[in-house]
């Protein structure tokens, strides 16, 4: 039906992404449009379209499917895929309505009866006040997305609690043992011995920490913001007897004193510093280990070409957060006076280790509804069923960045062989 409500708003959809809408719509009136062999977006009120009006492009759409105001029936990855393909650049914030696509947009709202007031925001997403990383609002970010329910993170992560990319030596091995292999990997990198000290900058749920002290004998000290992070690190240093060898504090990298480290590991944190503090972040990891010291991070980054980030995540995920291209990373960090030793990229392992997440996510849909809420368990599948084809379609990257502190003689102390991997 040419005239339908369907057909009408694929035309303009199609319309404003140049090309033939890849995807199939039905909407509120039972009316379809579209590839019969595609997965299906459904609006199932007029909201869903109100929500579009007023924020077209991604930050509507999240909106609109994590409400439940638009949904989609089929393969939410391939439903993605398709669409991203059809903008080219991957990035759905490009598509703006100029003057006269505003007016017709406008037009059709106004004939499908959809002009109204705009909807409120979900209460999922982040509102932050304060100078962009100051101390307080990074509190702030880091609280909205770590402190959000420590049962929530048990149910979807594996027993080791790393919340960060898994290494996979193949694509059929368990989640835990690829964490394991991760774990020990850094460990292996960073030259853990007993009797070594360990800082651990943005710990997390304490998994290299309990790793090294367990398996390596260290003495170590991780530092993050969350307080729901730190109360599970110390239950679990107490599970395993390690509390006389592993402190955890909630502390900012910015607030550190102690002593030079021998080792310094920084796991996923340094997207959450933003880039004008980043040459900071650096000198601190710097200052914290002993000459021939190592530090290894592990970091996301995004394509040059790429954006990285973006509304959804901005507002329902990480604020605030930072990536840039690797290369400009390791820029910073030869600025501060590290000596870089290795990069290692580990892309393909995220699209493992996030389709391993939302897997778990289905297997305990109800379990997840009843800790965190639909509204909040639609916003984890949108988070990990995009961000896996970020990293499968190299719009995102992850590294291992390894640095060393060098000796006063200007040399590394390390081995010239990559015999430490």
């Amino acid at each position: 039906m040419p005239n339908s409500t369907a057909h009408r708003l694929a035309s303009f959809a199609g319309k404003l992404l140049g090309g033939q809408l890849p995807v199939a719509l039905r909407t509120w009136d039972g009316t379809r449009a579209g590839p019969v062999d595609a997965p299906t977006v459904v609006l199932r009120n007029r909201r869903a379209l109100r929500r579009l009006l007023y924020a077209p492009g991604e930050l509507g759409l999240a909106r609109a499917y994590v409400t439940g105001d638009l949904d989609v029936e089929g393969d939410l990855a391939d439903g993605f895929r398709r669409i991203w393909a059809l903008t080219r650049a991957g990035d759905i914030n490009r598509v703006k309505l100029g003057p006269r696509s505003w007016w017709e947009a406008a037009a059709l709202a106004a004939r499908l009866g959809v002009i109204g007031p705009p909807p409120q925001p979900p209460a999922e997403e982040a509102r932050l006040s304060g100078k962009l990383h100051s101390p307080r609002r990074d509190k702030s970010a880091i609280a909205h997305h770590y402190d959000l329910s420590n049962a929530f993170y048990q149910l979807l992560m594996d027993e080791s609690m790393a919340y960060s990319c898994a290494y996979f030596t193949s694509e059929s091995q368990s989640l835990e043992q690829a964490q394991h292999d991760k774990l020990e990997m850094i460990c292996r990198k960073l030259g853990l011995r007993p009797g070594m000290r360990l800082l651990d900058v943005g710990c997390g749920w304490g998994s290299l920490l309990v790793h090294a002290a367990k398996h390596h004998g260290v003495e170590a000290v991780g530092i993050t913001l969350s307080a729901e992070q730190v109360q599970h690190v110390r239950a679990r240093l107490a599970q395993h007897d390690l509390e006389d060898r592993v402190e955890v504090r909630r502390q900012d990298y910015r607030e550190l004193t102690d002593a030079p480290f021998d080792a310094v590991a920084s796991i996923e944190m340094g997207e959450h510093v933003g880039e004008v503090n980043y040459p900071a972040y650096a000198a601190t990891l710097r200052r914290m280990v002993k000459p021939g010291g190592r530090v290894l991070l592990q970091q996301m980054s995004r394509g040059a070409d790429a954006p990285g980030g973006g509304a959804f995540i901005e507002r329902y995920i990480a604020p605030d957060m930072t990536m840039r291209p690797v290369g400009r990373t390791l820029g910073h960090l030869e600025a501060a006076g590290l000596e870089i030793r290795d990069v290692h990229p580990m892309r393909e392992h995220y699209v493992w280790t996030v389709r391993a997440w939302a897997d778990t996510l289905e297997e305990n849909w109800a379990d997840v509804v009843a800790l965190i809420g639909e509204t909040g368990a639609r916003v984890w599948r949108l988070y990990l069923v995009g961000g896996a084809l970020a990293f499968e379609e190299n719009r995102m990257g992850v590294d291992q960045i390894l640095g060393v502190r060098p000796l006063a003689d200007g040399t590394s102390g390390m081995p010239a062989t990559r015999e430490w991997c």
